[in-house]
């Protein structure tokens, strides 16, 4: 590893932290849905950028799985908010 490595991944890390931080409180006071369901996707592609970064760090295979399974699952809730804000039902009959 160089030795600028090590304060990217912190400086990455602060960055994220604080991004989730911005779309929690966007999620909690979010005026409208669909406010709520971007923060929503900003929270789980933050969360899967940490754990990348953390997969970097540490030097563990594991993040990268964690990070991929927080992908599959925040697109299909995204697709799954979506459908529910446009119809007003997810599963049709």
């Amino acid at each position: 590893m160089t030795p600028l490595l090590p304060w990217a991944l912190s400086f990455a890390l602060m960055a994220f932290a604080l991004a989730m931080l911005c779309a929690a409180i966007r999620l909690l006071r979010g005026p409208a849905a669909e406010d709520r369901v971007l923060a929503l996707d900003t929270l789980y592609v933050n969360g899967m950028l940490t754990m990348l970064t953390l997969g970097i760090q540490f030097g563990s295979r594991i993040y990268f799985d964690i990070a991929l399974l927080i992908a599959l699952f925040g697109f299909v809730g995204s697709a799954a908010m979506a459908k529910f804000l446009l119809r007003g039902e997810v599963i049709e009959p």
